[in-house]
């Protein structure tokens, strides 16, 4: 007898922490699994330079969706240590990399453009 697959809950991030779940971030779990995959440091050289490329592949729509997710990561973990938000980036959320406090800053830089482009 099969028994129906339950939806995921999402996950409870950290003490106090509110549930973080992968299906709020479609878009930026594609541009992360997309680009910064296990090839990526042969492909890209850094996780900055695949942020950039995904910009030039990217159309403005999938771009714009991606920068609105990133800043909504962001802010959802803003006040969780780099190490909790690197196992969410590359646990829920795919990517086969870490990020570094400056990886973020500058990829954020890059999508801010994205969603701001005036």
């Amino acid at each position: 007898m099969t028994h129906p697959k339950r939806p995921q809950k999402p996950q409870q991030s950290r003490k106090g922490a509110p549930p973080f779940s992968a299906a709020d971030f479609p878009a930026l779990r594609s541009f992360l699994r997309g680009y910064l995959h296990q090839d990526m440091k042969d492909e890209y050289g850094s996780a900055v330079e695949a942020a950039r490329e995904f910009c030039r592949d990217a159309d403005a729509e999938e771009r714009t969706a991606v920068a609105r997710e990133w800043s909504k990561f962001l802010d959802q973990t803003k006040s969780q240590p780099q190490d909790q938000v690197n196992r969410i980036l590359t646990g829920q959320l795919g990517s086969s990399y870490s990020l570094t406090p400056d990886d973020l800053a500058q990829i954020t830089a890059i999508l801010s453009i994205q969603q701001n482009p005036d």
